[in-house]
């Protein structure tokens, strides 16, 4: 509930007061103080009502204490009236209420300010809409919990110096802005992803979350292709969420998945909008992965995956966007079509950045017979991954005779 209901409680704070970091502390003594009463006193009937009120009148409190921003403490105080009364009562902003993720968008925007770096841009949104604590955010841009919280603290401080509100940007800025925004919704998912498995269970809170965000986004700007890229493969990922962990938690490969399980009215959704948007044209990168997501899900087995057409889109991918990420899957595709040494070979050309680089390698080994090899690279890469799940499916691949296929998702 907290991740679902802090974002909306975030952004309107921010609509009556500009100050990201103030208003993101007064979030957080409310998260304190239902932590306190509802357990004593039961979940009220509008849970986001009763945050943003106490919210707000923490934010108020904490102005008053301040002598030196009395000019926000006056601004403040105009919008107290309206604040009293009991925190379960529900408290209408001037833009609603909606659940739907929409309003999130100017907080997303405001994040994606141009003063700041796109790493510090991605942190900032996935720690204000995505809930994602300190430790959480170092995990996923691995680096130590510290530098994430120095990362975050100068963002904060450079918005405030900035003069940054939550007013739409100005159209010339807009583009730039959005592609952080796609970016960072990305990057929610992925860590979504990351935690299930860490977890050993399929919470969806995040995953959801990055869907209705992904949604807005399109909603906000619906001629931009990458906008609706962005949605179409996060619609096609999501669907095969339910088969992603078996019954005990550990992972099973896109490969060998039971394809019965997928949810296929988000991979039917998926397919329709990347059919509408790829003739508009220009063709980008989240484009191209939802349609490598959409030759997986259009395969009835995985025997039936079309290599040769994954391998092409793979191909342009790499040309625009030369990830490590998009290098490996650029490997597992060739692996397939052209046999495991040219995967093999492709993966010799760059250093093994990731525990995924030498799983990948591990794989090809395992197909060429080279199982000694093979073992070893399995255990670099359990060594290497901070998530249990996936050290325990290493490391029985590396015990295993016969080694299944790779998970070659996007």
């Amino acid at each position: 509930m907290w991740r679902r209901e802090a974002p909306h409680v975030l952004a309107a704070l921010l609509r009556r007061h500009g100050d990201l970091a103030d208003c993101e502390d007064a979030v957080q003594l409310a998260l304190l103080a239902a932590s306190e009463q509802w357990p004593r006193d039961g979940l009220p009937d509008s849970p986001r009502a009763w945050l943003r009120a106490v919210a707000s009148r923490r934010l108020i409190d904490g102005i008053r204490a301040d002598a030196a921003r009395r000019a926000r403490e006056e601004r403040a105080a105009r919008l107290e009236e309206p604040l009293h009364g009991d925190p379960g009562d529900p408290i209408e902003d001037a833009h609603g209420a909606s659940g739907d993720g929409e309003d999130l968008l100017p907080l997303l925007l405001l994040c994606a300010h141009p003063s700041l770096t796109p790493a510090s841009q991605t942190a900032l949104m996935l720690r204000a809409v995505g809930g994602l604590r300190t430790a959480e955010l170092a995990t996923c841009f691995f680096v130590p919990e510290s530098t994430m919280a120095q990362r975050i603290s100068r963002a904060k401080a450079r918005l405030r110096a900035d003069g940054a509100g939550l007013p739409a940007p100005t159209g010339a800025d807009l583009p730039l802005r959005l592609h952080a925004v796609r970016h960072a919704v990305s990057a929610l998912y992925a860590q979504d992803h990351s935690l299930a498995e860490r977890g050993r269970g399929t919470d969806r809170l995040l995953g959801d979350a990055a869907v209705r965000v992904a949604r807005a986004v399109l909603a906000a700007r619906p001629a931009e292709p990458e906008s609706a890229g962005l949605l179409a493969l996060l619609l096609l990922t999501h669907a095969r969420a339910p088969a992603r962990l078996d019954a005990d938690g550990e992972i099973v490969p896109l490969l060998v998945q039971d394809r019965s399980r997928w949810d296929h009215a988000l991979v039917r959704e998926g397919i329709s909008l990347l059919e509408r948007t790829l003739p508009v044209g220009p063709v980008g990168p989240f484009q191209l992965q939802a349609a490598i997501a959409a030759v997986h899900a259009e395969a009835g087995t995985s025997d039936a995956t079309d290599w040769p057409q994954i391998l092409v889109l793979y191909r342009m991918l790499a040309d625009l966007e030369p990830t490590p990420a998009v290098l490996l899957g650029l490997a597992v595709a060739t692996a397939e079509v052209e046999g495991p040494h040219a995967g093999l070979d492709l993966l010799a050309m760059h250093p093994p950045l990731s525990h995924r680089h030498e799983a990948v390698t591990g794989h090809l080994l395992a197909r060429l017979g080279r199982e000694e090899e093979a073992r070893a690279a399995f255990l670099r890469a359990a060594e290497r991954t901070r998530s249990p799940s996936e050290q325990r499916y290493l490391r029985r691949l590396a015990s295993a005779a016969a080694v299944p296929e790779p998970d070659d998702a996007p």
